[in-house]
């Protein structure tokens, strides 16, 4: 079910969606609900790092370089 939400921005990030908007050819609300889902992909990705890091960190897997290397 979709819903709806009110919110207050700046004129300037306003003038910006819109001027993305047309580049784009998106309607303001898909450019708001795609920026909204990326953030909370991009919270819950860090969620779950936080999460995994320490047991990373004990077995040596500390760079991207070392998640590559034991994938490889």
């Amino acid at each position: 079910m979709n819903q709806s939400i009110s919110i207050r921005i700046p004129d300037d990030v306003r003038k910006n969606l819109k001027a993305i908007s047309k580049k784009e050819g998106k309607p303001l609300s898909d450019l708001v609900r795609e920026s909204l889902q990326k953030y909370i992909t991009a919270y819950r990705f860090r969620q779950l790092r936080n999460m995994v890091l320490p047991f990373a960190e004990a077995q040596g897997i500390i760079t991207d370089e070392d998640v590559y290397k034991d994938i490889s």
